[in-house]
């Protein structure tokens, strides 16, 4: 890798805490129409070796190798705690975005109050995305980049549909909600209800986008 863009590509990498976008990474070099070689050459390079570059969305960053996870791993518990509620609230966005609260209300049954939104936007995970053009303009509701990188998708087409759904066992009442916790295996959720989860047969199944 002798090319002095790619050098300056891979600096920018090592010296980030914290993935940087593609676009981002285009402005500090000359040949800009080569970004994405230059970012595959470099992921490339390290494949074999004891980090890796990875790409999530549009974002780019150095992680350690998923060989060596185990070797590495730092044995320290840390509870997550992340309601019924709030869990089925970022189900039905990641399958649903861009998606206002009352139509989440629709979904589940059931009327929700500020604290699945609040406590989601505060891990990061959902943002405003805009307003939908009715009486009243509600707020809209979309995934992030951080709910991308945390879940460990590409991008949100990696998403399972309804019949890869079927084929791994999870749809049921609660086929998304399975999904999302499946995929976040690491944390640990709680069982505990808020008050605004008061219907344990909300019927999800409908709101899975099929591809």
């Amino acid at each position: 890798m002798e090319n002095r863009d790619i050098k300056i590509l891979e600096a920018i990498l090592f010296a980030s805490g914290e993935p940087v976008d593609e676009n981002d990474l285009k402005d500090k070099i000359n040949d800009k129409k080569n970004v994405s070689n230059y970012l595959n050459q470099i992921k490339e390079f390290y494949s074999l070796r004891g980090i890796n570059l990875i790409k999530t969305g549009k974002k780019w960053s150095f992680r350690t190798s998923q060989e060596l996870i185990e070797d590495l791993t730092l044995f320290k518990t840390q509870k997550r705690k992340l309601s019924r509620a709030a869990l089925e609230t970022l189900a039905i966005i990641a399958y649903q975005q861009p998606i206002t609260r009352s139509e989440i209300e629709n979904i589940r049954g059931v009327q929700m109050g500020r604290g699945s939104i609040d406590h989601l936007m505060e891990i990061g995970w959902i943002k405003p995305s805009g307003r939908k053009n009715i009486p009243g303009k509600p707020t809209l509701w979309s995934t992030t980049d951080v709910f991308i990188e945390h879940f460990g998708l590409d991008n949100l087409d990696d998403l399972p549909n309804k019949d890869e759904l079927k084929a791994s066992g999870f749809l049921d009442k609660r086929a998304a909600i399975a999904t999302i916790s499946d995929l976040a295996k690491n944390d640990e959720i709680s069982d505990k209800q808020l008050n605004e989860d008061s219907n344990e047969d909300d019927n999800l199944d409908d709101f899975i986008q099929t591809n």
